[in-house]
C-alpha cells in the first residue's frame, strides 16, 4: 500500500524535534547556573565558606516554655563542697571589729561560703635554678643538680611547652595570639613546635599501626596550603585514633602508604574518591554523599514527577540506614530492621526507570553494591562517615585562620603534634596535662619511648 509522504511536514517536525530538544538543553543550563549562584560550584556539597548567598537564619518557634519538664533531673550549678576547693581564703569584714555608725562591737556570726571561678593569665614566668655542684675528689666526678619540669638545653619550661601546643593544635588558636599572651617570641615559639614534634616523630608510625588493626576505620581529606603552594590534609581516624597527614598531593600513594599492601581486618568507611578504592580492606561508602546526590537530582529535575517519586522514597531510606544503629533497640532488633531495610534499597535501585538521571543514581548503587551494605552485617560499621568529618573541621577552622603552614617543616609538625594532641583527648585524657607528664618523664630520661609514655595501655608487653 502507497502512503502519501508530505517533505514539508517531516522538515517541520525535524524542526520542531530540534527545537524541543534545545529548549530543554537551555532550561537544564539555567537550572544549573540558578543553583550555582544559590548553592556554589560544587552543589549542595560546596562548603559553607564557598557559598556565594547564605539564607538568613530564622529563629525556631517555641511550642512551650524554655526549661526542663516536671520530673526531669536539672542541668544548672552544681552544689559546692568546700573540699574540692583548690583555695580557701578567710575575710574579714572591713568594719572592723565595731560599728562605724553606731559605734557599738560587733558579734561573730560565722562565715558565709561564696564559690568564685577565677583563672590566672597564661603567661610565662621566669625562675632562675641554682643548681646546686658537688665533685668528687678521688674520681674526679662533677654531680649536678637537674631542673625540675624542663627538656635538656630547653629555656621553655614543660608546662609552657604543653600548654602552647594545646592552644594551638588542639584548640586552634593563633601562633600570633599565643606569642601575646604568654610572652614568647614567634621564632622562639616555632622551634620550640619544632623540638617537641621531634621528639615524637616516631609516634605517627605506631598510630598507624593500631589503625590498621581497627575493627572500623574512617578516612578523608581536605584542603591545605603550604609554602603557598595548594595541598592536602589526609585524616586517618578511628574513636580512639586521630591520624593527620599534611602533603601536597592527593593521589592514592597517601592511603597506600598507611594502608601497607597486606590485607587488612575491619571496615573502612569513606566517600566515593577512587584512591581509596584499592585498600586492603572491605570499604561502606558514606550514605551522606549518596543522599545528597539523590537530593540534587530533584533540584535539577522539578518538574518530573517521576524523580520526586524515587527521591521521597529513597532519601527516607537512606536517612534511616544512617540512624538505625544508634536507636535504642537490640542487636537482634537491628539487624532484622537492617535487612528488611537493605532489600528495600536494592528493590528501589533495581526497579525500572526511565528517566536518565534516576538510573544515573541506580547505577551506582548497582556497580558498588559490594561496598554499599556492610552496615547491615555489623553494627559498628556506620552508614556515613560523621567522625572524619567532625575530626577534620578544627583543621578546616584552622585553615580559614592561618592560610595553611609556612613550610613544608611546619606542616610535618603540624601532623606529628595534632596526632598526638587529638589522640590522646579521645583515650580520655587532658592533653595538656598528659603532654607535661609525658615531657617530665622524658627531661629525666630522654632515651625512654615517648608512644608508651603517652598511651600507656596501648604500650606492648615486653
Amino acid at each position: 500500500m502507497n502512503r502519501s509522504f508530505c517533505e514539508e511536514c517531516f522538515k517541520k517536525q525535524q524542526r520542531i524535534d530540534r527545537l524541543t530538544e534545545e529548549n530543554q538543553r537551555l532550561r537544564s543550563k539555567l537550572r544549573y547556573r540558578e543553583r550555582t549562584q544559590k548553592e556554589g560550584f560544587f552543589g549542595s556539597s560546596t562548603p559553607s565558606s564557598k557559598v556565594p548567598v547564605k539564607p538568613n537564619a530564622v529563629e525556631p518557634k517555641r511550642n512551650k516554655k524554655p526549661g526542663a519538664k516536671p520530673g526531669h533531673k536539672g542541668s544548672g550549678r552544681k552544689r559546692f563542697d568546700e573540699s574540692e576547693a583548690d583555695e580557701v581564703i578567710e575575710l574579714e569584714v572591713e568594719a572592723g571589729s565595731v560599728c562605724p555608725d553606731c559605734a557599738v562591737p560587733l558579734r561573730d556570726k560565722g562565715a558565709k561560703s561564696r564559690l568564685v571561678l577565677e583563672s590566672h593569665p597564661v603567661k610565662v614566668r621566669q625562675t632562675l635554678y641554682r643548681l646546686q655542684q658537688k665533685y668528687c675528689p678521688q674520681c674526679r666526678r662533677r654531680f649536678t643538680a637537674k631542673a625540675p619540669s624542663v627538656l635538656p638545653r630547653s629555656l621553655y619550661g614543660n608546662q609552657a611547652l604543653a600548654s602552647a601546643a594545646a592552644m594551638h593544635y588542639l584548640h586552634g588558636v593563633p601562633m600570633g595570639r599565643i606569642c601575646e599572651q604568654m610572652g614568647i617570641e614567634p621564632g622562639s615559639l616555632v622551634q620550640m613546635f619544632h623540638r617537641f614534634a621531634h621528639l615524637f616523630a616516631d609516634v605517627p608510625e605506631k598510630l598507624i599501626e593500631q589503625y590498621r588493626t581497627s575493627a572500623v576505620k574512617h578516612a578523608d581529606e581536605t584542603g591545605w596550603r603550604t609554602n603557598g603552594k595548594n595541598g592536602y590534609v589526609w585524616l586517618f581516624a578511628t574513636d580512639k585514633i586521630s591520624l593527620f597527614q599534611f602533603r601536597n598531593t592527593r593521589s592514592a600513594k597517601v592511603p597506600r602508604a598507611v594502608f601497607g599492601q597486606k590485607p587488612l581486618p575491619g571496615r573502612l568507611v569513606v566517600d566515593r574518591y577512587a584512591a581509596y578504592n584499592k585498600s586492603p580492606c572491605k570499604i561502606q561508602y558514606c550514605y551522606s554523599h549518596l543522599s545528597r546526590d539523590v537530593e540534587d537530582i530533584e533540584k535539577e529535575f522539578p518538574d518530573s514527577a517521576e524523580v520526586k517519586t524515587f527521591v521521597s522514597a529513597m532519601v527516607p531510606m537512606l536517612s534511616l540506614a544512617m540512624n538505625l544503629r544508634s536507636q535504642p533497640i537490640s542487636d537482634k532488633q537491628f539487624y532484622r530492621k537492617a535487612a528488611r531495610l537493605k532489600k528495600q534499597i536494592l528493590a528501589a535501585v533495581a526497579a525500572p526507570a526511565q528517566h536518565g538521571a534516576i538510573r544515573n543514581i541506580q547505577r551506582i548503587f548497582q556497580h558498588n553494591e559490594a561496598r554499599l551494605y556492610h552496615w547491615a552485617d555489623d553494627r559498628r560499621v556506620p552508614a556515613e562517615n560523621n567522625l572524619a568529618e567532625r575530626d577534620l573541621r578544627p583543621t578546616v577552622i584552622a585553615r580559614k585562620v592561618s592560610f595553611g603552614s609556612q613550610s613544608d617543616a611546619g606542616a610535618k609538625t603540624r601532623g606529628t603534634l595534632m596526632s598526638v594532641m587529638h589522640t590522646l583527648r579521645k583515650h580520655g585524657f587532658d592533653p595538656a596535662a598528659q603532654l607535661k607528664h609525658v615531657l617530665d618523664q622524658l627531661a629525666h630520661n630522654i632515651a625512654q619511648d615517648p608512644y608508651s609514655l603517652l598511651f600507656p595501655r596501648d604500650a606492648p608487653v615486653h
